[in-house]
């Protein structure tokens, strides 16, 4: 049943309760006296204004179960979205390490002898970096980049003219983000 069909049911009964009023209620006369009458009346009073309170408190039991139910339709489509936009952190935390020493063999001197392990190790790391990215995942600048200490870990620091004061003046350890999340924060040299 439709909630336009509740409150329907709901307004027709609520019209019907408030059309009965106690004033309107016949009672048959019988040989019986004046003071059964009263109480007979009396008594249906009663009954009419105990029923009106079960029909409100029914009624705004219904009410707070059905704004219930919506809460927990939106936390619960609300915590969907959000495992689902970050599905590929645990992933990405495993790989992360994989990706610093593919880095750490890209730093070695190529000669004629290395050349094409080089090559190799290139393409994967490029291979890795670029499914990385297809998840959202990807690999944050810091180089003369104002420290921030949301995205950036500061390991060292070091005195340097050149360079204004809390500036990155070195990349220790690459960050990564997902999204609008950080999932590692980038090590770094930080000019005082």
């Amino acid at each position: 049943m439709g909630d336009q069909d509740k409150e329907t049911i709901v307004s027709d009964e609520e019209e019907t309760i408030e059309k009965i009023e106690p004033e309107d209620i016949e009672v048959e006369h019988s040989d019986n006296n004046e003071n059964d009458h009263a109480e007979e009346l009396a008594e249906l009073r009663k009954e009419l204004e105990s029923l009106r309170e079960e029909k409100e408190a029914a009624l705004e039991r219904s009410l707070r179960l059905q704004a219930e139910y919506e809460n927990f339709k939106k936390r619960t489509e609300k915590e969907k979205s959000a495992a689902q936009k970050y599905k590929s952190q645990d992933l990405a935390n495993e790989l992360l390490p994989a990706l610093d020493n593919f880095e750490r063999a890209l730093k070695v001197e190529v000669n004629d002898d290395n050349r094409n392990l080089i090559e190799g190790i290139t393409m994967v790391y490029s291979q890795l970096e670029e499914a990385l990215k297809a998840q959202g995942i990807e690999k944050m600048e810091t180089l003369n980049e104002q420290f921030d200490p949301n995205l950036h870990h500061a390991v060292m620091q070091v005195e340097d003219e050149e360079k204004d004061s809390n500036t990155i003046v070195e990349e220790l350890q690459a960050g990564y983000m997902l999204k609008d999340r950080v999932i590692r924060p980038a090590m770094v040299k930080v000019n005082k």
